[in-house]
């Protein structure tokens, strides 16, 4: 059963995002441990499930019993006028192919469709609690490296952390005119993350660096602030790589932070989660990267059991065959494997047909292949370069740059210094590109 907000509502819940300390609908996904798709479709006046609808109305400051469109769907015969608050339970498998979420965004906290990769999982918790601890997360996109991302901020929370999430995404470019505009940005986010007042005029003292000034505003207030350790968990920091003018010096001070917990105990009680889409091929100064710090984590492809897994969850009746033809189009990778599943249980197509028609215009990837496409002709040396890796029989060299960029989009594998491509699938849409 679902339940949607009544279209006069609409405005008034939208308005209450920002009220609430919300830049986006992402931000409250976050926060609330949901699927961003369900979140959209609560803004947008479409149905979600009666506990999310009444969580995220509670989230909102909202009564959720006001603003619900009480006309009943006449596929539901649930009236749903007189449900009680619904306490959230811990989500288990769905029992109809209904109830299966459309694979997009992070994994929410409690969905069964979240894979574990061992031993990462249990690295990330483990490490998470030593103080002024550094976490480095490295994978290409939709790998899910956010997904991870989250449930550490949560494991630091059960612990008693106060726990900050922000991605760089969030920043919009006048944020990156300059160093100390982005500090500022830094600094103010975190604050308000934390409901914090914003002191930053009394702290950001015109005499001394601009670094010097996120640091003091820390040391001196938000960490004293606040009684427990703080974990941050910074997400997208590769969109530091396009602003030269900012990125030596900002993850320079992101290492003289952790390497101050060594020396300080008020830094031991920060700790940070950065996670990046690429290896790092923008000039840093290795005393002053946290890129070679820390504990790093690189998010490996779901391997042929935990495909199968999937599969289970998705309901499908798979054994080892099939998941092998599947693995040999599109590797392991989660969302490619994800959004295949989500389609064959939604018998929107079967296995024979997938296969066929997945690298063409009319399958269903075509968005995410035009998407990739959009984003290289934008760089006609990343577009002349794929073309060169999807013909290519055997690894080849690529310029260091653009070989990162292309791994960060997610298609490439590295082999030594030379790459491959990283999937069939790729290498048949993009041999023709």
């Amino acid at each position: 059963m679902g339940i949607k907000i009544h279209k006069n509502h609409i405005k008034k819940v939208k308005s209450a995002l920002i009220r609430n300390g919300y830049p986006s609908q992402n931000e409250l996904a976050l926060a609330l441990g949901l699927a961003a798709s369900t979140v959209n479709n609560f803004f947008n006046g479409r149905n979600i499930f009666v506990r999310n609808f009444q969580d995220i109305c509670e989230k909102l400051g909202l009564d959720w019993q006001e603003i619900f469109d009480k006309e009943i769907d006449d596929s539901d015969n649930t009236v749903v006028e007189n449900l009680p608050r619904q306490n959230p339970q811990p989500q288990t498998i769905p029992n109809s192919v209904t109830a299966i979420p459309y694979p997009e965004g992070s994994v929410a906290l409690d969905s069964p469709f979240y894979i574990h990769r061992p031993p990462k999982e249990q690295d990330c918790y483990k490490e998470i609690t030593k103080s002024g601890a550094l976490i480095r997360i490295k994978a290409p996109e939709q790998m899910g490296k956010t997904s991870l991302l989250i449930r550490i901020l949560h494991e630091a929370e059960k612990l008693g952390d106060r726990i900050v999430y922000i991605s760089l995404k969030e920043a919009d470019s006048q944020c990156f005119t300059s160093l100390d505009k982005f500090l500022r940005w830094f600094c103010a986010s975190v604050s308000r993350k934390l409901k914090l007042e914003n002191r930053l005029d009394e702290y950001w003292e015109d005499d001394i660096s601009c670094n010097m000034r996120c640091e003091t505003y820390f040391e001196e207030y938000i960490l004293p602030e606040i009684a427990q350790p703080l974990t941050l968990g910074l997400d997208e920091v590769d969109r530091l790589f396009e602003y030269p003018n900012i990125y030596g010096d900002f993850f320079g001070l992101l290492r003289y932070l952790h390497e101050e917990a060594r020396r300080t105990s008020i830094w031991q009680k920060l700790r940070l989660v950065i996670v990046h889409s690429t290896e790092i091929y923008v000039p840093l100064d290795i005393n002053r990267s946290p890129f070679n710090a820390g504990f790093p984590v690189d998010l490996p492809e779901f391997n042929s059991v935990q495909v199968l897994n999937l599969a289970q969850l998705y309901q499908l009746k798979w054994s080892d065959q099939e998941v092998n033809q599947l693995i040999s189009l599109v590797g392991g990778h989660p969302f490619l494997v994800s959004l295949a599943l989500y389609h064959i249980a939604n018998q929107d197509i079967d296995l024979a047909e997938f296969l066929q028609t997945a690298a063409t215009d009319s399958g269903i990837y075509c968005n995410h292949l035009r998407r990739l496409s959009s984003t290289l002709k934008q760089q006609p040396e990343l577009a002349e370069a794929i073309r060169e890796v999807a013909k290519a029989s055997s690894p080849i060299e690529l310029k260091t740059e653009i070989k990162f960029k292309l791994q960060a989009m997610g298609l490439v594998s590295l082999q030594n210094n030379k790459v491959i491509i990283r999937c069939e699938l790729y290498r048949q849409y993009f041999s023709n590109f």
